[in-house]
């Protein structure tokens, strides 16, 4: 594992090196496993071998329900950018793994959270939304979603839900100027 922590260490652009790494570890390793040594990679000072943990646990979400809430819990109080750039593609993970329908009352809870990061997470995360599977065919349900944190004090919240609203615009534009 110390080789593995020292090679991704090394990694100053990009996380296809690191989501790689994580899916043969998570791969050779029980759900389990792969929990507790993503919980010991969280405490890490490198955010690289963080997002390795994010990745591990966005892997184990669908399967274990206490990975879901490290990710919710934790990981969102990350200050690393990074590292919450990881947080959104395990959440698109956990939905993708579920299916993107039955993960409406989990994307709505993590909507109501008083954590910008946790509601980024799901903005960002899902992606162009109209492009997965369920929202593609209720775009009206995505927007009606995403547009709850279009006047969100943070910027940094407000900033992906633009994004994520200009993104549908594209294919449902008339969708978007109801809605605002």
């Amino acid at each position: 594992m110390q080789e593995i922590i020292e090679k991704i260490s090394k990694i100053k652009n990009g996380f296809k090196p690191i989501e790689f790494e994580a899916e043969d570890i998570f791969g050779s390793k029980t759900i389990q496993d792969s929990m507790t040594l993503a919980c010991d990679l969280l405490k890490s000072e490198q955010y690289q071998v963080r997002c390795l943990a994010v990745f591990l646990l966005g892997f184990a979400a669908s399967a274990n329900s206490k990975a879901l809430q490290i990710l919710k819990s934790e990981v969102s109080k990350d200050t690393s950018w990074q590292v919450q750039e990881i947080l959104a593609k395990s959440f698109d993970r956990y939905c993708k793994d579920i299916g993107y329908e039955k993960s409406l009352t989990t994307i709505k809870d993590w909507l109501g959270d008083k954590n910008p990061n946790v509601c980024r997470a799901v903005t960002e995360g899902l992606r162009i939304w109209t492009g997965r599977p369920f929202f593609k065919t209720n775009p009206q349900i995505a927007i009606q979603l995403i547009s709850q944190h279009r006047a969100n004090e943070s910027e940094y919240l407000r900033k992906s839900v633009g994004n994520s609203l200009r993104d549908i615009s594209k294919k449902h534009k008339d969708l978007i100027e109801k809605e605002i």
